[in-house]
Formats: structure tokens, sequence, C-alpha cells
């Protein structure tokens, strides 16, 4: 495995884990490494399973669920015949995984499958992207065309058996990703190029409110893909085509960011048994042959040692 050293050199602040807030500069011990040698075309949806301390990943394009230890030993792959894009653990065994038609729950001993609720399952044109279970255990997941069609798209909230349609219109729908007070809930279309933030009901999880812009990238030309916030309530975010995962403050201002040997990373997670590894999942998505051979790592899966500490993912009880 490869390392890179990250070229930023800005100091940030992190929760020192008693309440107080500490500088700290990531540049001395932070590095970029291939986590795992797989090349995924369209790589989404990272997730570190609490009870089973490996990562999940998905290829949307290949149609893959991916399965593999923190330093990427005893890799596994489930095949689903459509795309699947997003999961959220349920116990030490099972999860649920969002796919073109629908919820499944999977149990990764065994391989079976059955399926929890259908979604958009009646129109062949779309497919899930982005997704994560929220505070209460409530499924966020979004959809959008298979062809990338303007406002095909939406943003649903699965509980209590059933969707609810939080946004239509979308294209891309991303940056699902919630605030440790439980009290956000962050989400992004990445073709507006704006992360939005809706208030919470942190009990439920429910939103309480219309959207909000929580920070506007239109005028630095950023595209914003996956996110996930820390302990702290930063958000980090994976650019799309910027080569980069950038950390903004609960404020929405720049704090820094970690640039990647690849222009296209797709989503952040964090794991390990500190969660303290930032997993970044990327792509090769649209590369002609040219492309591939200058960017010969897109589409891995890569591990970023950061001195900032993750959340454990809510458990899906949808």
């Amino acid at each position: 495995m490869g390392f890179y050293p990250a070229r930023e050199l800005l100091p940030f602040f992190i929760d020192d884990g008693c309440g107080g807030i500490r500088e700290t500069n990531l540049s001395e011990t932070t590095n970029v490494r291939v986590a795992v040698d797989v090349r995924c075309e369209l790589g989404e949806g990272p997730l570190w399973h609490p009870k089973r301390g490996r990562l999940l990943w998905f290829d949307i394009k290949g149609q893959t669920l991916f399965e593999a230890s923190v330093d990427g030993g005893g890799l596994r792959a489930f095949g689903f015949g459509e795309p699947v894009s997003a999961a959220g653990w349920i116990d030490a065994t099972d999860i649920v995984v969002a796919s073109a038609t629908g919820l499944q729950r999977l149990n990764l001993e065994t391989g079976a499958r059955t399926t929890i609720a259908s979604l958009e399952a009646a129109n062949p044109l779309t497919r899930s992207n982005d997704g994560r279970v929220g505070p209460g255990g409530a499924f966020w997941i979004g959809t959008m065309g298979l062809k990338t069609e303007a406002g095909a798209g939406a943003l649903y909230r699965f509980a209590d058996g059933k969707f609810e349609i939080l946004r239509t219109g979308m294209t891309v729908p991303n940056s699902i990703a919630f605030s440790p007070d439980r009290r956000r809930a962050y989400f992004s279309d990445t073709r507006e190029k704006r992360i939005m933030v809706f208030s919470l009901d942190a009990e439920t999880g429910a939103p309480t409110g219309n959207a909000d812009i929580f920070v506007d990238l239109a005028a630095e030309g950023l595209k914003p893909d996956g996110a996930v916030v820390d302990a702290a309530g930063y958000l980090w975010s994976a650019q799309w085509g910027s080569g980069r995962v950038a950390r903004y403050r609960p404020d929405g201002v720049f704090d820094r960011a970690v640039d990647l040997p690849v222009s296209q990373p797709t989503c952040p997670a964090f794991g390990g048994p500190d969660l303290k590894t930032l997993f970044v999942t990327s792509a090769w998505q649209g590369f002609d042959a040219t492309a591939r051979d200058a960017e010969p790592l897109a589409g891995a899966v890569f591990a970023i040692d950061v001195d900032a500490a993750g959340q454990c993912e809510h458990a899906f009880i949808g």
C-alpha cells in the first residue's frame, strides 16, 4: 500500500474528549494511504460497522457491496444484480442496504436477503444514491436518475415502516450526515453546489421545518459529494472533481482540507478501533483510457489517520 503525505498545513481544532477544544496540526501525523486494493467505477457509501469492526462500501456501477477489515484484509463481495449505494447497521450480522428498487436486509454471514420496503421500484429510470441512518434509527436516502436527469430524484426518510418525502426535484442527492447533538441533518444536491441543513427533533430525529443553506460552494465551483460529521460537530465533505475532503466548522466556515491522489472522491466515513481513521471512497466513472492511466488509484478506498474522532453510526430500527 502506498502512502501519500497530506499537503495542507493549516491548523484546526478538535474536541479533547474532556469538554474542551484544543488546537492541533494534522500535517505532522496525517497521511493518505490506499486502504483496500479494489478499483470501483463508482465507489460510494462507506460504513464502519461497530459490531463487526469492519468497513463496508459499494461500487454502484458494479452493483456490489464490499466488506473488509481495517487493513483491507478478509475482503468479501456481495453482488446484488442492481445498483446498490448505501447501508446502515442493524446488529452484529445484519445490515440494511439501499438498492435501485428498495431497502433490503442483508445477513453478512449467510448472504440471505429480504425486502424491507420498495423505493421507486415502479420507476426504472432511477436508483438510490447517498444514504445514512439518522437519530432515532430512521434511514435517510436520496434517489437520482440513472443518467443523472435533472430533477429526477428525491430525498426520503424511512421511519415507522414507511417513506416520508422530504424533498423532490433533486438531481444528485448527497452529503447526508448528522450532528452529534442530534439536532441537525445535512444533505446536498451536488449539482446545486450547496450543502443544506434541516433542524431536527432531538428525540425522534424528524425534521422540524424547512432546510436552510449550511454552506454555498457555487462561487468556488466546488461539488459536494458525500459527507460525515465528526464528534466535535465539524462536517467533512468529499468534493467531486476537486481531489479533496474539506472540513467545515459547525457555523459553515471552511476549516481545512486534505488532498487526495484522485480527482473524484465520493464519500468519507470514520472508522477503526478509535474512530480516528477517515475512510474515503472514490471513482473512475467517466474516465477514458488516458484519464485512467493518469489516475491509477481512482476507485480505491483511502484511509487517512486524523487527530479527530468520528461518531459511532446510528443503528437502523426503521
